[in-house]
């Protein structure tokens, strides 16, 4: 099949399957996702989503959170991973919005990658979550799925599975696509057993074909 083809396929299917995905990180306005986001790096939604209340009522707008210390922040993070680079960080995130951006988080990506902080996929994932732009953040679950369906070609970086999905998935879909390929890597295309067994996407995976249907021993006559 050509690829063309099997994104077409792939999408379909999460359209009928999982239309409603989105961000599993709990927020309330786009200052508090950026923290989130921030905070998520290396670290499971469900550990910020814990952490991330007693962030917000601390430091509930930028004005305070860049007034505070990374002293300070680090108190309330200090459960998640690298908890000393994210609460300097955050306090330079913060402290950013304020001299430069009225205290809004901004909403192009060359404004967001001058974000301490803030990488291309944090900025993406903004762009996408926050303003619902076309964009494709990719994180570990992305870069994993992507490569093992065959929607890229051995992508070596983010950045390269950035562009091919970018090509080839319609524009008013990527803000979904996003959402989906993480969400299917989180709980089913998972990194050390895959559950290929119930994963509705197997008959196009090129990791199934090769790796669990060749795989299989020889049925005995």
């Amino acid at each position: 099949m050509t690829k063309k083809q099997r994104f077409a396929y792939v999408m379909d299917w999460f359209l009928e399957n999982a239309e409603s995905s989105e961000t599993e990180l709990h927020y309330a306005n786009n200052y508090q996702l950026l923290v989130a986001v921030i905070l998520s790096a290396q670290c499971t939604d469900k550990r910020v989503n814990l952490i991330s209340p007693h962030v917000f009522e601390a430091f509930p707008t930028p004005e305070v959170m860049a007034a505070s210390s990374p002293d300070e922040v680090f108190e309330y993070i200090k459960s998640c991973s690298y908890p000393n680079n994210k609460a300097k960080n955050l306090v330079g995130m913060a402290r950013k919005l304020v001299s430069d951006f009225n205290g809004e988080v901004p909403s192009t990506i060359d404004d967001l990658l001058t974000i301490p902080g803030v990488g291309r996929k944090t900025a993406n994932v903004m762009l996408s979550v926050a303003f619902d732009l076309p964009a494709m953040a990719v994180d570990t679950h992305v870069f994993r799925v992507s490569n093992r369906i065959g929607l890229t070609d051995n992508s070596r970086s983010p950045l390269e599975t950035e562009r091919e999905l970018v090509k080839y998935i319609p524009e008013k879909l990527l803000t979904r696509a996003h959402h989906w390929l993480i969400l299917h890597g989180r709980y089913i295309c998972i990194a050390r057993k895959p559950k290929c067994g119930i994963c509705g996407l197997r008959d196009w995976c090129k990791y199934y074909q090769r790796e669990v249907v060749v795989g299989l021993p020889q049925k005995s006559e």
